[in-house]
């Protein structure tokens, strides 16, 4: 009997999980010829949540958790999911149900066929702000312009991976992560299904425009040193304005013998090369972060309490 791993990520999320437990109870009884892992990692919640897995647990083998030592974020969640899960292939599906359990089944007929990674693609976004859905698109265009990793587009987190898929991706510890172009970077053979995102069953969104922001730039520059290149693509132009600016007002005064205001050329000057090297630094040092954050070698998470079959981590 072949074992599915079903890795929830969860922070705050006490208000949602009565209804993802029902659906998932009843998911698993549809799919009996299949063993079921339920593995929630606890973000370091402030509410109740951990709590209520317990329970779960107390009345259910199958559900399993990690409980973090406080808030490390959902991606590194993520890898820890991937640490602990046990079975045979893996689902990833966010606690607050914009991901129906339903399509699972339809995963997991693919993953039979052959396909190593199986992903969710969004062809609605129900309760989702026109801002949101257009800034999301306009950062995919963007990401896959800037790099040579075929990035799938209107993708979440929503998907299933095959044992060697997770095995590859246990291999990136990098901690500054972006687990959506991890996806791409690993390859393996590949399979797209649509679905209509629903709207948050319970509970508040946990991302803000903020994170949103941060999740992309990290997206952008762990997959591609494509920004470093602006600093050649503005310094080339910015040379040769400056040159023919100078010969402009060489020639000006040759010929009209006028002059004109220094301090308004000045200014001028000052104010554009100096806010072409903001824009530079600014881009060198989201590069030398990475490093700095790297070099410390740091475990990228800390486990307070796990409840599995895998022993706990020291």
């Amino acid at each position: 009997m072949k074992k599915i791993s079903i890795i929830v990520p969860a922070y705050n999320e006490e208000e949602s999980l009565p209804y993802l437990y029902e659906r998932l109870n009843k998911l698993m009884d549809e799919l009996s010829k299949y063993q079921f892992e339920i593995l929630f990692v606890n973000d370091g919640s402030k509410d109740k949540t951990i709590e209520l897995i317990k329970e779960y647990r107390a009345k259910d083998s199958r559900y399993c958790y990690v409980d973090f030592s406080r808030n490390f974020g959902k991606e590194i969640a993520m890898m820890a999911g991937l640490d602990y899960a046990t079975g045979d292939c893996v689902i990833f599906i966010d606690a607050d149900l914009q991901d129906p359990p339903e399509l699972i089944p339809e995963l997991i007929k693919y993953w039979e066929e052959g396909y190593d990674d199986v992903y969710a693609r969004r062809r609605s976004r129900d309760g989702e702000t026109f801002l949101k859905k257009f800034t999301s698109k306009m950062y995919y265009k963007v990401l896959q312009k800037m790099t040579n990793v075929e990035i799938q587009r209107d993708t979440g987190d929503f998907r299933l991976l095959d044992r060697r898929c997770v095995n590859a991706l246990k291999k990136l510890r990098e901690s500054q992560r972006n687990t959506k172009s991890m996806f791409s970077w690993i390859g393996y053979k590949k399979k797209e299904v649509l679905y209509d995102r629903d709207a948050r069953i319970a509970g508040k969104t946990k991302w803000n425009y903020m994170k949103l922001i941060d999740l992309a730039i990290d997206g952008i520059t762990s997959f591609t040193t494509s920004p470093l290149r602006i600093a050649t693509w503005v310094a080339i132009p910015t040379f040769m304005m400056l040159f023919a600016y100078f010969a402009y007002v060489i020639a000006k005064c040759i010929i009209t013998s006028t002059m004109m205001q220094a301090f308004q050329a000045i200014i001028i000057l000052i104010l554009f090369f100096s806010g072409v090297q903001i824009l530079l630094f600014g881009i060198v040092g989201e590069y030398l972060g990475r490093i700095f954050n790297e070099t410390k070698h740091r475990p990228l998470y800390l486990v307070n309490e796990y409840n599995g079959e895998k022993e706990m981590n020291e």
